[in-house]
C-alpha cells in the first residue's frame, strides 16, 4: 500500500508539494527526480531531444524541491544529518547519473544537460557544507 501511495505521489511535483511532511516530501522529491532522469535517459534514446529537456528540467526541480523541504525544516544538518546526508547521497548518484547522459549525448545536444548538472552540484555542495561545516 505505502509503494503505491509513493507511486502515485511521484507522478508530479504537485503531489508531492502536497505532502506535509517536510522530510518525506524530500525523499519523494529525489525519487521523482531520479525517475525524471531514467525518463530522460530513455526519451533521448528515442530521439525525442525536446521531451529529453523538459525531462531534465523536472530532475532539476524535483532536487530543488528536496533540498527547499530540507531547509524549511528548520533543523541543523549537524545535529540531524540523517535526512540530509540521505539527500547528500542520493544527489550525488544523480550528479553521476547526470555525467552519464552527458558522456551518452551528442556534444551538441549536451547544454541540456549542463545547467542542470551545475544547480543539482551546487545543492550537493551545500548540503555537504550544512552536514560538515562549521558551528556558526
Amino acid at each position: 500500500m505505502l509503494l503505491l501511495l509513493t507511486l502515485i505521489l511521484a507522478l508530479d511535483l504537485t503531489g508531492i508539494k502536497a505532502e506535509p511532511r517536510l522530510e518525506k516530501r524530500s525523499q519523494l522529491a529525489l525519487q521523482f527526480a531520479d525517475s525524471a532522469l531514467d525518463s530522460a535517459r530513455d526519451l533521448y534514446k528515442k530521439g525525442e531531444v525536446d521531451a529529453c529537456r523538459t525531462a531534465l528540467g523536472e530532475v532539476e526541480a524535483g532536487v530543488q524541491l528536496s533540498y527547499d523541504s530540507l531547509m524549511a525544516t528548520g533543523k541543523d544538518p549537524r545535529r540531524n544529518s540523517k535526512p540530509f546526508k540521505d539527500a547528500e547521497k542520493s544527489t550525488r548518484q544523480i550528479l553521476r547519473r547526470l555525467d552519464s547522459l552527458s558522456d551518452f549525448m551528442s556534444a551538441f545536444d549536451r547544454s541540456a544537460v549542463e545547467p542542470v548538472q551545475r544547480t543539482v552540484s551546487d545543492i550537493h555542495d551545500m548540503l555537504i557544507i550544512g552536514i560538515m561545516g562549521k558551528k556558526k
